[in-house]
């Protein structure tokens, strides 16, 4: 009893542990937006202006740039071709509107020149969405397989979004070295804002990597607790 006593608290603690690492990073990079986005960029150009700067540069004129709801729910859509920028990154002038959009842009030159990390990303995402969507089955899975069957299940789940997400930190850490060099050759930003803009970036980056902490520390407790189940045969 001592032996399950000690693991089963030690799986909460992983559990907790993961759980502080993403909200670490996710209060990271909601301090660093509070701060960048009252800082206006020099050129007063909003993140509308800079997508565009970038864009045009790279011959992308053909993809659109639209407002969307929300807050930093920016994103690039390969398949329509359409850049998705919330609406303070869209019509801001600031040092965080800057940074988002051309970080955006660095997704559509990815896309552009053949990326291989983000072709390998989206070549994922049905397979993840497929686990994901399977979730809604786990009860059965549970009542025919029981215990064990869940935390196998779950251990899958975990396996595809690991995946997912470690193809997704160079795709991102990509994106941004992209978008600081757009910056500099374009000409939009001068030395000290490109601090600025590397320390909002990398705020954002670390989300990525505290999810990836978080998962793989949940697929280490369910094999913990996989593990205790058998040995408790």
């Amino acid at each position: 009893m001592y032996y399950y006593g000690y693991d089963n608290l030690f799986t909460i603690m992983l559990l907790i542990l993961g759980s502080v690492v993403v909200l670490v990073a996710q209060a990271r990079i909601n301090s660093a937006y509070r701060k960048y986005r009252i800082i206006k960029n020099k050129k007063n150009l909003t993140g509308a202006d800079v997508a565009h700067e970038i864009l045009n540069a790279n011959g992308l004129s053909d993809i659109y740039v639209v407002a969307t709801n929300g807050e930093l729910t920016d994103n690039y859509d390969p398949s329509k071709k359409v850049l998705h920028l919330s609406r303070d990154i869209f019509e801001g002038d600031s040092i965080a509107s800057m940074a988002v959009a051309a970080h955006e842009c660095g997704h559509a030159i990815q896309d552009k020149v053949g990326y291989t990390p983000m072709k390998i990303r989206s070549a994922l995402v049905p397979v993840v969405n497929f686990v994901t969507y399977m979730g809604y089955f786990v009860i059965i899975i549970a009542l025919i397989a029981g215990y064990t069957g869940y935390i196998i299940y779950g251990l899958l789940t975990l396996a595809a979004a690991l995946l997912f997400q470690l193809v997704t930190l160079p795709v991102e850490y990509n994106a941004s070295n992209r978008a600081k060099a757009e910056l500099v050759k374009l000409g939009l930003v001068d030395s000290a804002e490109q601090e600025d803009v590397s320390d909002m970036l990398h705020a954002a980056a670390l989300t990525y990597v505290a999810s990836v902490i978080s998962t793989l520390l949940n697929f280490l407790r369910l094999i913990i607790l996989l593990g205790d189940r058998d040995d408790r045969r």
